[in-house]
């Protein structure tokens, strides 16, 4: 990737570094500090017996041996599962063309099992530099409101729940459920969110977000069919957090926008795109 000129927008990396390691485990988070990503992107699901896991799909079929409902699973049921081996091959079960980035060591299993918010949180606490969270709390599940609940109660036990001001927070909570996001304002006033859209609602075109959000978080499809709605955005003084920029000539479109997170698989290339 050449180099393009920017100063402010920050690379954000998607479920880790998941182009190389596998999606939401430590190996992929480990790389994606590594790579020199400011933030990490994370989803998180309510197990059976109350615990937040970071995995993105309902079910695990996809990132696991396993199979069955995350909110249908207690932690140790999950913590059985094999979450890293899957990522050395392709869709339709053979062997990957390249070899990954990463090697899977089945001796390591921490670092290709399910992974926990708490062991996230901690792992982000001993980066040795500053590193952002955004948190998805994935809509709809059996668990509803419980989602937030536990998340603002393991965000207090790491002091982040309640930052002194918006700007300042290095967590951020973001979702596809305007609800979600409410009761997140409620409960923690001073906690930034980011209104995830696949699609931009009529009522919305005008560069408003439903209340009590600060973030817009549209699709690079949106950015790419409407460029206008994110210069309303701007025009209002909102921040854009855009999702999933993989490629240089999105990278690109972002900046010449004025994009201030770009939500990435690929840290590292993006920096290097951005001349970081």
């Amino acid at each position: 990737m050449t180099h393009a000129r920017q100063h402010l927008t920050r690379v954000v990396a998607h479920r880790g570094a998941s182009e190389d390691a596998p999606e939401h485990t430590l190996a992929a988070y480990r790389k994606a500090i590594e790579d020199g990503a400011d933030a990490l992107e994370c989803d998180v699901r309510l197990t059976a017996d109350g615990h937040l896991v970071c995995v993105h799909d309902r079910r695990v079929n996809r990132t696991s041996n396993g199979r069955g409902a995350v909110s249908a699973l207690e932690l140790s049921d999950l913590a059985a599962l094999d979450f890293g081996s899957w990522k050395t091959r392709d869709a339709a079960g053979g062997p990957r063309v390249e070899e990954p980035d990463w090697e899977h060591r089945p001796e390591d299993r921490e670092a290709t099992s399910v992974l926990t918010l708490e062991r996230l949180l901690e792992l982000v606490a001993d980066a040795g530099r500053r590193v952002e969270l955004a948190i998805e709390t994935k809509h709809p599940t059996r668990w509803a409101g419980q989602v937030e609940e536990r998340l603002l109660v393991l965000l207090k036990r790491f002091g982040l729940d309640a930052p002194s001001s918006r700007e300042d927070s290095p967590v951020r909570v973001m979702s596809f459920s305007a609800r979600s996001l409410h009761r997140v304002r409620a409960a923690s006033p001073t906690l930034p969110t980011v209104y995830l859209m696949q699609f931009v609602t009529p009522r919305l075109r005008d560069g408003r977000l439903p209340e009590g959000v600060d973030i817009a978080g549209p699709s690079i499809r949106i950015l790419r069919s409407h460029p206008a709605y994110i210069e309303r955005l701007k025009r209002t003084g909102r921040q854009v957090h855009v999702w999933t920029v993989n490629e240089p000539a999105d990278v690109d479109l972002c900046v010449s926008l004025g994009v201030d997170a770009i939500i990435t698989n690929r840290p590292r290339a993006v920096l290097d795109r951005l001349g970081r």
